[in-house]
């Protein structure tokens, strides 16, 4: 293998090696859609038409799955002249064209949100709410130097930065109960208290790194933090490596022999807030912050990613006869050793179990409704979404038409623009009594490969849900 590859395929694993699964995902397509049963998702203070009770235990009830990236098949997968299909590191692909369609930081995101049971009743004064549910999401960010890396090797650019390169996973239950009521004319507002049940979370995130190379010389410094908790174990091992001629053992996280954790390995708690505000009879301001919490875990397993300044070159004082090296050493040994530095520079030293508290990543929705003045069961809505997570936030913005020509049906179409690209959005919305079914999109994607994975930013959304509501429409 070459020594290149060497590198680029240890920050891969490392990058890989905690992405066992897939935060929440609403269906943003519908905020403005009125019929639609779990508006409250998106905004507590929104009530229901009527009373529901969710499809349950299956699923059905609300079932959302999404993926967001700024980078798609098309940047990694390229045609060549014959028609035939190659990958970026063909020799064949231009490395200037390929890195031209890379963003400095590139991100991806995977979501998933099921709902286990739901439902909803008009009562003391308002409208009230129960959820279980589960609910993962993954957020990744690779820089382009590690894609110019793997692409050119030393035949690049002298030096690679690979600061915050990183991956992060939560995964947990959720009790919901939530409450709204009006409390002026022109004005609603509504809370939830959630507790949550932390199921898996891991963090891996490169401070900063830099792989200088050259004929002369390599030289990697650096350093990475990451943690692991909840269903997943992973185990430790010791391992020998000699220092200053001494032989020491150093603990570190064993990826091969992974192991079952405990089930439920977190506690938190979270607070979603929201209003809406009547400026007039037809323009209603909204205002939503959700998820507003944590999840500590107790026992979480800490290591770090030591990348001490360590530099090569080149192998020295190679024997004519490597059977017998005399007093030099031979170069098949040379190489191993450099393999054995090479594993040495990338693994998670293990730095005992602590305790590990993550926030969940709040999200702050503000949206503005008005009504068509000659049509009044249509209406333009604008939302403005924004994920507050650090490293992984992101925003969006969200024009949409709504139209209810009937009462029992309800439909609306969106255009968002976001920090990763834009997107087309949908959503179909039967609400009948006695029967409800949904189905929408954020992201609709309209070129795939044969395997049905999108072609272009890999933007791909859907939700689908039947749930039953029952009793006479009511308002707040």
């Amino acid at each position: 293998m070459k020594k290149t590859n060497k590198i680029a395929a240890a920050l891969l694993l490392a990058l890989a090696a905690p992405a066992t699964s897939m935060a929440q995902n609403s269906l943003r397509s519908a905020y403005f859609t009125e019929g639609y049963i779990y508006r409250h998702h998106l905004n507590p203070a929104f009530a229901g038409e009527r009373n529901y009770v969710s499809m349950p235990l299956i699923g059905l009830g609300n079932f959302n799955i999404g993926l967001q990236s700024t980078v798609g098949v098309s940047d990694f997968i390229h045609k060549l002249p014959d028609g035939s299909l190659t990958t970026f590191l063909n020799e064949a692909v231009d490395a200037n064209e390929f890195l031209d369609g890379l963003k400095k930081r590139n991100r991806m995101n995977l979501d998933f949100d099921m709902t286990l049971l739901s439902f909803g009743f008009h009562k003391w004064g308002g409208f009230n709410t129960f959820d279980l549910s589960i609910k993962s999401g993954t957020r990744m960010n690779l820089p382009k130097d590690l894609f110019a890396f793997a692409k050119m090797g030393q035949s690049g650019a002298t030096t690679y930065n690979l600061k915050d390169m990183g991956i992060f996973t939560n995964n947990y239950a959720e009790i919901a109960l939530g409450h709204s009521r009006k409390i002026l004319d022109n004005l609603t507002v509504g809370a939830k208290v959630k507790f949550l049940l932390g199921i898996y979370s891991a963090d891996f995130h490169v401070n900063d790194m830099q792989l200088t190379l050259s004929d002369e010389k390599w030289a990697v410094s650096g350093q990475g933090e990451f943690s692991s908790a909840g269903i997943v174990d992973i185990p430790t091992k010791l391992k020998e490596k000699t220092d200053n001629g001494q032989t020491v053992q150093e603990e570190e996280l064993d990826f091969d022999n992974i192991e079952m954790g405990d089930p439920i390995g977190g506690f938190g708690m979270a607070f979603d807030l929201g209003a809406t505000y009547k400026v007039r009879e037809d323009l209603e301001l909204s205002l939503a912050l959700l998820d507003l919490g944590w999840i500590s875990y107790k026992n979480a397993t800490k290591a770090t990613m030591a990348a001490e300044p360590w530099s090569f070159e080149g192998f020295t004082n190679v024997p004519f006869d490597s059977d017998n090296p005399g007093n030099n050493i031979s170069i098949e040994d040379q190489i191993d050793n450099l393999e054995d530095e090479l594993e040495d520079l990338f693994q998670m030293k293990a730095q005992g179990k602590d305790k590990h508290t993550k926030a969940l990543g709040a999200t702050l929705n503000i949206g503005a409704l008005y009504t068509f003045p000659y049509y009044d069961k249509l209406k333009f809505g604008f939302l403005e979404s924004t994920r507050i997570n650090g490293r992984y936030s992101w925003s969006e913005g969200r024009f949409s038409a709504n139209v209810a020509p009937v009462k029992c049906f309800d439909a609306s179409i969106s255009y968002a623009v976001s920090s990763f690209g834009h997107s087309f959005g949908w959503i179909l919305n039967y609400h009948g009594r006695g029967f409800s079914l949904f189905l929408g999109s954020n992201h609709q994607f309209f070129k795939v490969t044969p395997q049905f994975v999108p072609v272009n930013n890999a933007n791909a959304n859907f939700s689908i849900g039947i749930n039953f509501p029952f009793g006479d429409i009511k308002t707040l």
